[in-house]
């Protein structure tokens, strides 16, 4: 592996990290530009420059550093590079002093290309002169830069932690990333051998191609790909229903395959490919928000990104709680070799395509269970909402929740909330004594619960 060199660049980087100041949660961020030359895995082999850019986010107290670096896979799908994982578990990330690095893989966040979206919105577009250095030579060199910066963080003397010492080095990516990283660890971590485990967060059936091509193009990303039998790390796979049926591409359950020694796989009822959290919570969850301001930003909305949609998007809380644990779970997996629980997979009715088996309030059937699917005031779904007519694929990642009516409720909870918070509680600490939810979200989740209940069916 050709040494890379690195280059602190002062001021702001462009990182969505959210609404807050990373100040006021404890940690601070800095810039770096990486540059080397990376290897093509691809059929056409080869050698070629580049100049990315990685962030890192770093406890200011290095006394809270647990020792972890996550190494995010950043995601392109937006025309933009975007830190899907952190948006989703930023939470568990700073509160348990994790140091965090955004990686620029791929070509599309750095120069621009083919997106979902449509839409240019590139480092180097949206700050030219920032950003002028950085060179991207195309998506069958990804690979390689991400080993390249994987091992660059595990080096105590490689600059960029601020002196911190990293134990374990982590690897993580959702969607598109997962895609990537799904096969970075079938063709490339036998070889690289850079990270200590990965998380691969809703992934799709495919895998993206070694050759450079974009996954948006090709009958190939319709082939399902299982993850190789013979891993040499710790895996950890957190799969929603839109990842596992099937939305915006063939989902995951062609492609299934029985957890191992090295493999786990949580498929989330009732949880879509991304949701109110997404969009409205996880900008302004710091942990000490408000709860009025985190219960209003999961009001159900049938606004997404400018769309007016006939039906509320997905609003359940269960996916970013889930994820938090697997993140933990991980973490002490491959911290003391302690593997997490295995949970049964989503119930699946026939195969073409394949579809939930609902229960008697029509939520999906098997997989992790939460109080929000075994205990509901809502149906929720990684599906888009009945009779919506056609949407395009943003909308179908976004799922869609139907909260149940009051005769529902009543029948339901015929002891109104305080009926519902018991059974949620019971549910609640069954699925943390599982493992799927972390007690430290207890207290959060039960007052998230009972305001949620209270607005969806106030006391007569």
């Amino acid at each position: 592996m050709t040494e890379p060199t690195v280059a602190a660049v002062a001021g702001r980087p462009m990182l969505l990290w959210g609404a807050f100041g990373l100040a006021d949660v404890g940690y601070r961020a800095e810039e770096f530009f990486v540059s080397g030359t990376a290897q093509s895995y691809g059929p056409a082999g080869g050698d070629a420059d580049y100049t990315t850019r990685m962030v890192a986010l770093t406890p200011t107290d290095p006394a809270r550093f647990n020792g972890t670096v996550l190494v995010e896979w950043l995601n392109v799908s937006g025309g933009i590079d975007a830190p899907a994982v952190w948006m989703m578990g930023h939470r568990e990330i700073l509160r348990s002093g994790y140091a965090y690095v955004a990686v620029s893989a791929q070509r599309v966040g750095v120069e621009g290309g083919a997106s979902m979206l449509g839409v240019d919105m590139s480092l180097k577009t949206q700050d030219p002169a920032r950003y002028a250095p950085l060179h991207h030579p195309g998506d069958e060199f990804a690979y390689d830069i991400y080993s390249h910066t994987g091992a660059l963080v595990a080096k105590a003397d490689g600059g960029v932690l601020r002196g911190l010492r990293p134990e374990r080095v982590i690897a993580v990516g959702e969607s598109q990333s997962a895609m990537f990283l799904t096969t970075y660890i079938n063709a490339v971590d036998p070889v690289a051998e850079v990270y200590d485990g990965f998380l691969v967060h809703s992934r799709f059936g495919p895998a993206a191609p070694l050759d450079g091509s974009s996954i948006f193009d090709g009958a190939a990303m319709t082939r399902p790909v299982p993850f190789r039998p013979d891993l040499r790390v710790p895996l950890m796979t957190v799969l929603t229903e839109t990842d596992v049926y099937g939305a915006a591409r063939e989902g995951y359950h062609p492609a299934r395959q029985p957890d191992n020694d090295r493999l786990r796989v949580w498929e989330i009822p009732g949880a879509a490919h991304a949701d109110n959290y997404t969009i409205q919570v996880a900008p302004i969850d710091t942990g000490s928000a408000p709860l009025a301001d985190i219960l209003a930003a999961y009001t159900p909305t049938n606004s997404l990104m400018g769309q007016q949609l006939p039906y509320f998007i997905n609003f359940g809380p269960q996916h970013h709680y889930v994820l938090q644990a697997a993140l933990a779970a991980l973490d002490t997996w491959v911290r003391s070799g302690e593997s997490p629980a295995s949970a049964p997979p989503l119930e699946v009715a026939g195969d073409d395509p394949p579809a939930p088996v609902p229960d008697a309030n029509g939520l999906a059937r098997g997989g992790v269970r939460t109080p929000w699917v075994d205990v509901p005031i809502a149906r929720t779904s990684g599906a888009v909402g009945a009779d919506s007519g056609p949407v395009n694929l943003m909308a179908a990642l976004f799922g869609s929740g139907e909260p149940f009516d009051a005769a529902t409720l009543r029948r339901l909870y015929p002891g109104g909330e305080r009926d519902y918070v018991e059974r949620f509680t019971a549910a609640l600490d069954t699925a943390i004594e599982s493992g799927f939810i972390l007690a430290a979200d207890r207290a959060e989740i039960l007052a998230l619960a009972s305001a949620e209940f209270g607005r969806t069916h106030p006391a007569p």
